[in-house]
This record gives structure tokens, sequence and C-alpha cells, in this order.
């Protein structure tokens, strides 16, 4: 399904008439719908780790600069090595002067701006470093993105969450009941979730 056609699915149910393009357009139904498309997208890949947004990278040094789609660390253990030791985090610039100063047998890592460090050395010749990607869209192309460009983008979530999340933001922006239809939202995902992790 793309941006599109999710779109004039929704617009199927508010009354609209098809659109025949919604990217780049004039048309200021079609304008809001796209406005609303991307803040329902952006919440739903920022409330979920799904399995199409999630990376892999070895960064093979102590200071390494994160992937440009880089978002978030995937929670429970992301930095590791191959025999399956996970690095703890540091939360604090204090903690990591004095731990990279003095390396220990156990490894951690700092993340600070763009930049993650790995101590010890050894440790982050081989880390395997997992993370959520910040893109959620998939130009035609295959390209993947954190902005709409075309009719014809989809989404890397399930899309009938975006159907679901764009409705319920119509009806709240044009002054309608839209509790129920945010509520109904709201159970689809726990569902698609469980289905993503394989939990039926």
């Amino acid at each position: 399904m793309t941006i599109l056609t999710a779109i004039n699915e929704v617009g199927d149910v508010v009354g609209l008439d098809a659109f025949t393009s919604v990217y780049g357009t004039d048309d200021p139904n079609a304008k809001t719908m796209m406005a609303l498309a991307t803040e329902a997208g952006a919440e739903i890949a920022r409330r979920v780790d799904w399995q199409l947004m999630l990376k892999q990278v070895t960064p093979s040094v102590a200071s390494f600069v994160l992937p440009a789609d880089y978002n978030r660390m995937t929670p429970g253990g992301a930095l590791r090595s191959p025999a399956g030791e996970f690095a703890r985090p540091v939360l604090s610039s204090g903690q990591w002067a004095v731990i990279s100063a003095s390396p220990s047998v156990q490894p951690y890592f700092f993340i600070k701006g763009n930049v993650i460090g790995i101590s010890p050395v050894s440790f982050a010749a081989t880390a395997i470093m997992d993370y959520v990607s910040k893109n959620w869209i998939k130009t035609n192309a295959s390209v993947e993105r954190d902005t709409f460009s075309a009719d014809d983008d989809t989404v890397l979530f399930p899309e009938r969450l975006l159907v679901k999340n764009l409705l319920w933001r119509w009806r709240r922006q044009k002054g309608f009941e839209f509790e129920d239809y945010l509520s109904e939202f709201e159970a689809d995902l726990i569902a698609e979730i469980r289905a993503d992790r394989g939990d039926q």
C-alpha cells in the first residue's frame, strides 16, 4: 500500500473524493492528509522497534561515528561480542572519562552526539551493534527515508496502522468525535506489535 492508496482509503471513509496525487500538490485536503500521515507514521515508527527498521553494524574501532540512519539503540544488549558478551551503557561523560582512561574486563559504551565510544579497544574490534533506524519510509527504488518523497512511497511497518492512525487524526483535526477511532488504532497497534515479534 502506497501513501496515495492509504490516504485514498481514509478519504473513502471520511467522504473525500479520490486523489490522483497527494505529494507536492496544492490541494488543501491533500496537504492536510500528507501532514497528518507524516505525524502518524513518525509516531508509529517511534513507539515500536519494528523488525524492518532494525539494523546492525560492526563498529570495529573504539570511537565510531554512528550510521546516518541511527535513531536509537535496541533495548536489552544493543552492543555485544560475537560470543554473546554484552557491553554496559554509561550514562554520564564523567563516568565515561574514568572508564575509558582505565579500561576494564567488563566492556562499556557511551554515546555522545553522533559518536559511540567503546571500551576496551579489544572489545570494539569485533563488537556488533544493533540499532533502530530513523527511516520508516521506503521509496519505489527501495531507498529508505524518514520523509515522504513521492505518491508511491510505502512504510516499513504494517500499512493498516497508518490508515487507522490517519483516520483518527483527521477526525480530531476536523473537530469530530475521534476517541473510538483512537482506541481502535491502539488495539490494532498491540496486535501488530505481537505479530511483528512472532507472538500470535
